[in-house]
Formats: structure tokens, sequence, C-alpha cells
């Protein structure tokens, strides 16, 4: 069921600021370069220890032959081959570092190739840096093997050989296929040729494909945004995420190509997020956690009907591992409470592998308060529910008292609960329909390190 869209529309004035998506809690503002080195090691060495528990593995190719003007992502634009054939070279190191620093702990339940374009890379490239990663570590036969593909440059070559490798699901760009957004995103993809790839993909056989929308973007409409909803429901996907396009301008300064008075104002853009819900709804989708839907048969959606989804740095899961391990520059690991990132460099990410070291940058050391709230956080973003009794039997706390500042900011008048977003009894906190559409506001109640802040630039807006 879609939320009343002329109550949420009511509470976008209040509730549309600056806030973070809860990737991970505390969120990457907090890195410091205080955690280095030896504090990943020191990790490492305590996750040896626990053998017999899985892991999972993102793997970070960087590299595009074009950058687009609405990318947030970390990416680095070459035509020249030997810079990618030089940067795999030290990624297979760290892979050989990082396996022998956990022992006999090598066992992958969710394994993520992300960019950039891992296409980007040619079939013996592809070959031979999953047989590294399989040279070192064992990927569990029911993980979830997953890849990032760009229709506009990856072959069928390269389908068919990621599913000889034994990736089993598959992850698409669409955006928008409206010529207009297209041209002024620097994002040129035809619908036909996406649709060839997915049919391809579909036979090659992938029986998980997800495709990316993003709302916000330059002269979208509900009618133009609509064509494309609709056509990516007759492709069929098992998954389909809908980001709300992150104009940062001040972190990306690629996004500087973009004339902030083309982008939908903010009410337009509330409606394109309420129709692509209605869609996909109607369609026969469930809502999965934030800006994401799947098929009743999909594993997602089974998972969120048991409140068991899980999510991390690759997004949601039904793989939950108790440690994730992120090689590549600017890749994040959150290994025994403790984050750590790489360097963003190649030239100082090479030195520090030539030196034998983890290229880590900076990171973070979670106390209990931070296990604490983000078990809340990660509960009310992957499940929209947070069993009150499970925490304080799974931290020793009373959750009425150690959450009573949050309790009462969110039963306030005016606030979540009076406005119909949150039911909260002695038992549990629900996010009720309405209120999925304001997650990320939700969860900032419980973050104690946005508390002092109410206007950040280093956060996107929620709407």
């Amino acid at each position: 069921m879609s939320p009343p869209t002329t109550v949420a529309a009511d509470l976008l004035q209040q509730y549309d600021r600056p806030g973070p998506r809860y990737t991970s809690y505390p969120t990457a503002v907090e890195f410091n370069e205080s955690v280095d080195q030896q504090a990943y090691l020191s990790r490492l060495a305590e996750a040896r220890t626990h053998a017999s528990e899985p892991l999972s593995l993102y793997v970070h190719l960087p590299f595009c032959e074009h950058r687009c003007s609405f990318c947030g992502c970390l990416v680095i634009i070459t035509h020249k081959r030997e810079v990618a054939a030089r940067y795999l070279g030290y990624l297979h190191r760290e892979v050989e570092m990082l396996a022998t620093q956990l022992g006999d702990r090598r066992r992958i339940v969710q394994y993520h190739w992300g960019g950039g374009t891992p296409t980007y890379l040619t079939p013996p490239q592809m070959q031979a840096l999953h047989d590294t990663v399989t040279r070192h570590f064992e990927i569990d036969p029911q993980a979830e093997v997953a890849v990032e593909v760009d229709p506009r440059v990856t072959t069928h070559e390269q389908i068919a050989l990621l599913r000889s490798l034994g990736f089993n699901r598959l992850s698409m760009g669409v955006q928008d296929f409206t010529p207009r957004v297209q041209h002024a995103i620097d994002r040129h993809q035809g619908e036909v040729q996406t649709r060839e790839l997915f049919t391809y993909a579909r036979a090659a056989g992938f029986e998980s494909l997800n495709v990316d929308l993003i709302y916000g973007l330059p002269f979208q409409t509900i009618e133009t945004f609509d064509r494309t909803l609709e056509s990516v429901v007759d492709m069929r996907p098992e998954r389909v995420a809908v980001y709300s396009y992150a104009h940062v301008p001040w972190l990306r300064g690629n996004q500087k190509r973009i004339d902030p008075s083309d982008l939908p104002p903010r009410d337009l853009k509330f409606e394109l997020l309420l129709h692509a819900l209605d869609r996909f709804l109607d369609a026969g989708y469930i809502q999965i956690g934030m800006d994401h839907f799947a098929l009743p048969s999909d594993v997602l959606a089974i998972a969120a009907a048991n409140r068991t989804l899980h999510r991390n740095f690759m997004g949601y899961t039904t793989k939950p591992a108790t440690d994730m391990l992120g090689v590549g520059v600017s890749a994040i690991s959150d290994v025994r409470g403790a984050f750590t990132q790489n360097v963003k460099k190649l030239s100082t990410y090479y030195a520090a592998l030539d030196a034998r070291r983890f290229p880590v940058e900076r990171g973070y050391i979670l106390e209990a308060d931070d296990l604490v709230r983000r078990h809340v956080i990660t509960q009310l973003m992957c499940n929209f529910y947070l069993d009150r009794r499970q925490v304080e039997h799974r931290f020793g706390i009373s959750f009425g008292e150690y959450f009573r500042w949050e309790l009462a900011t969110l039963t306030a008048d005016p606030g979540p609960v009076v406005h119909g977003l949150v039911r909260i009894d002695s038992e549990k906190v629900e996010v009720l329909p309405p209120g999925r559409l304001f997650i990320r506001n939700i969860c900032m109640v419980f973050d104690r390190y946005r508390r002092a802040h109410t206007e950040e630039p280093a956060f996107s807006r929620t709407i």
C-alpha cells in the first residue's frame, strides 16, 4: 500500500533536510586518520580467530571511459588501458596480503565487484582477478556473487564469462531513458541497447537482475519518468533501486556541470518518488528498506517479510557476515568493530603496497554506544521494525531509559508519531507505510552525532 500522498507532502518542509543514508553507523563523516594500518592489522588478527564465521568481500574497480555528471562515486577516467592493468597487479597483491592475515578464515558468502565500471576490464583481466580471489578465498556455493555493469560498454562475451565464473546477480545502471535527461547528465544509453543486454544476461543464466534508477535528475517530469518506469516494469527485473539524486557539487566537482535550476523542485521530486512507488507496488513489487523494490519471490522480499534483512556497504543482503573486507582504492572494511577505508589516490595506494603495508587512510573504532545505535538504525533501515526486548537482551540495557531522549523526540508534537510515521509501544518501534519515505529522518533521531547538527553540507537532502 502506498503512503497517503497528501499527508506526506505536508511534511516535506519539516523533514527535507540534509541527512545520512546510513550505509554505515557511525557514518564516514566520523572517520579519522588516527585509525591506520596497525588498527586494521589488530582487527584482522582478531577476525582470524573466528575461522568458522563467513566473510563478505567487496572489490573496487574504479575505472570508467567517461564521467557522468550526476555520478557521486569515486571513479578514475582514462582511456589508457595500461593504467587499469597496473592497478590490477596491485589489487592482486592486496588480496594476497589480506588472505595471509586471515589464516584459515577464507569462506565468502557475499562477493561484489563495484566501481566505476567493472566491465571496463577485458575478459582476460576479469578472469585473472577472479582467479586470484578464488585462489586465496573460498566462495560459498550459496554465496551472493554480484557485479555492476554499464550496458553501454558491456559485451556478450563479458556477460557469458561472468556467468561461467559463478556470478549470479547482475546490477545494471539505467537512471532514466529520457534523451533530454540523458543529455543533461552526460549519459547516453539507449533503451533498445539496455533491453538487449538485459535479455542476453537472462538467457545466459542470470536469475537475479537488478536495475538502478534515479529520481530528481535535470528535466525529469512525471510523464517522462513514467515512460522509463513502464519500460523497467516490462523488463521485470527481480530487484529495482530508485535512488534520490544527491546534488553535492561541493563534494563531486563533476556535478558542477549540472545547472541547479534544471533540477526538479522539491515538491516535484517528491511526486516522482511517489509515482515510482505506486508504479512498482501496482506491478507486484514489494518495497524493501530504503529505495529498493523486489518481486515477492526474491530472497530480499522473503527476508523483509521475515524481518531478517541485512545491510552493509554493498547494499541489502540476506547473507550477513560478521566481517566485511574491502579491497582497492577507497574501499571500506568493517572488521571486528572497526571501519577502515583505503586511500583514494592510485600513487598512494601503490606506494603502500610496495612497502607491504595495507593502504589504510582513515577509519573509526566503534564504542559500545555505537554498537547499540548501529543495531537500532540497521533494523529500522532494513526491516522498518525494531524489537525493543531483543535490543535489551542483546545489549543488556533498558530500552526506555537508554533511549529516553529519542522516544521523547519521536513522540513530541509535532513529531513522527503524531504525524503517523511511527508506532511505538512497550515492545516495538515500527515504521508505518508513510514513515518509510522519511526513514532517514527517523534514524537520525537515534544518531547521537547528528544531534548537534541541523544543516550539514556533507550530506544530501533526505527527500
